[in-house]
């Protein structure tokens, strides 16, 4: 029995008032709520984002709808920095001065 983790896709959906927001449950998780700034996170599978963004986008309560982009992020930071070399620990060496205790007379 396998477990298999199905890609999710954020929406920020948002609203002109936030009476609307069981009617959106039916599209998909609802991650967070912004009273405030009036938009709603939304969680929906991949593969129906695109869909599901242009159903959104029909209904009359919402203002604008948004998908995320971190899908098409590379999340994998080896070689971020151009400069840096990776680190061995078995060759790290200690700066032994900053390990001195120092010591205060009066």
């Amino acid at each position: 029995m396998s477990l298999e983790v199905t890609k999710r896709q954020g929406i920020v959906v948002w609203v002109y008032t936030l009476r609307q927001i069981k009617n959106l449950k039916r599209y998909g998780y609802i991650h967070y709520v912004s009273n405030r700034m009036k938009y709603i996170l939304l969680y929906v599978d991949q593969e129906e984002a695109e869909a599901t963004a242009e159903k959104l986008n029909s209904l009359h309560f919402v203002r604008k709808v948004e998908l995320s982009h971190r899908p098409e992020i590379d999340m994998t930071l080896k070689n971020a920095l151009p400069g840096k070399k990776e680190r061995d620990d078995t060759e790290a060496e200690y700066n032994e001065s900053a390990f001195e205790t120092k010591t205060y007379s009066f």
